[in-house]
């Protein structure tokens, strides 16, 4: 109850600043709120290459991407202590055409934009596993104020960007947000995978980081986070077994959920590499081999590159039954499921893998994501 009063006295003021700045003119400017910052940084550049729009950047405390400074691009720490810049976010927020976001924030259910401006949720991922927003299995356990909270954010939402009608509707019965709010444009990050330049130039980049990966392939290793897990990273892999069996052919990258920080000894010399600290995950994807997840949001774009996938979800009934998930487990992702490391290895050593599925994954989860997806996102509200 105490998180709740101060989350009532925090959203009073936000209105209050909001409900005052409204009253300014609105401008040719568009406001990206970022907490994760890839979709959003694809989109800012297609609108700077096809538009005069000013961009103003909010970064929110979670958000570690680093945007590069352009003429037309104005930073901003949307958090505390900069209380300045706070005050700042409202004020361009509740002055500009266009208001991007790619995350639930809690500042939208009191925010009562003016017709004239349109909410876009980008999203940050492009498939969903486990349920979220309204389908949460753990919203039962919220208040009921927060419940309602919940609920005015979804309604903020002008557009919703999809890359799949799977995923049009799962946003539908996660944010209550009818078919034809939604872009059709596709997943403005994806288009990375389509530039044979910039992939080009990313694994060159990643090769001199990493000159290991000249000489072996690379598994990469990206779960999800476990709300138990959020201050440590208890990694449920036998990493010295693995660098036992593997290691002659292959390295093990570790990629961890920002939430999550490892305390992972590399007691497997020249084998395991935390890339945690690299801010673009679709990058790393580049130079990968294999992709060891879970119920993370990553596969649905690394399938693009159609490369085998094995699902490590040791914990399965645990987590589906405190999460849930929009299908069937095992029926939805294109890779084997074990559970064990034992497992895992023999599926990496004997390639068995589902290499036919992954493709048909691709195809129903990326269907409007075609490579040019944020310039048909920016012509769509633009022009």
């Amino acid at each position: 109850m105490v998180r709740e009063i101060v989350i009532t006295v925090y959203l009073f003021v936000f209105r209050a600043l909001f409900v005052l700045f409204k009253v300014f003119p609105k401008t040719a400017k568009t406001t990206f709120v970022v907490s994760f910052g890839h979709n959003a940084l694809y989109t800012m550049s297609a609108l700077e290459k096809l538009t005069d729009q000013h961009i103003i950047i909010l970064k929110s405390r979670k958000c570690c991407m680093m945007f590069q400074p352009a003429r037309h691009r104005r930073i901003i720490m949307f958090q505390f202590p900069y209380i300045l810049d706070w005050i700042r976010s409202v004020y361009h927020l509740a002055t500009s055409e266009n208001v991007f976001v790619d995350n639930y924030y809690g500042f939208l259910s009191v925010t009562d934009f003016s017709q004239q401006t349109q909410c876009i949720q980008l999203w940050h991922a492009a498939g969903a596993i486990k349920k979220f927003g309204l389908k949460d299995q753990q919203i039962k356990n919220r208040h009921p104020i927060a419940c309602r909270r919940f609920k005015n954010v979804y309604k903020r939402f002008d557009y919703v960007v999809v890359g799949s009608e799977k995923m049009t509707a799962i946003f539908a019965e996660a944010f209550h947000v009818p078919a034809e709010q939604h872009l059709r444009t596709g997943v403005p990050r994806t288009d990375f995978f389509f530039d044979v330049a910039a992939r080009k130039k990313t694994e060159q980049s990643l090769t001199n980081q990493f000159p290991i990966i000249r000489e072996k392939k690379v598994i990469l290793y990206a779960p999800t986070y476990r709300d138990d897990q959020l201050n440590t990273a208890h990694i449920k892999l036998n990493i010295r077994q693995m660098y036992t069996d593997l290691g002659d052919e292959y390295v093990l990258f570790l990629s961890l959920h920002p939430k999550m920080t490892s305390n992972t000894t590399n007691d497997c010399p020249g084998f395991v590499y935390d890339i945690s600290h690299l801010d673009n995950i679709n990058h790393v994807l580049a130079v990968t081999d294999i992709l060891i997840s879970d119920y993370s949001s990553v596969p649905f774009e690394f399938s693009l590159m159609h490369k085998p996938m094995v699902f490590y979800a040791y914990d399965l009934e645990s987590y589906a039954h405190m999460k849930g998930f929009w299908k069937d487990y095992e029926d939805l992702v294109p890779g084997p499921v074990v559970t064990t490391t034992d497992e895992l290895i023999r599926v990496i050593t004997h390639h068995e893998f589902k290499l036919e599925q992954v493709e048909a994954f691709a195809n129903e989860w990326n269907h409007y994501s075609t490579g040019n997806s944020s310039e048909k996102l920016v012509q769509r509200l633009y022009q």
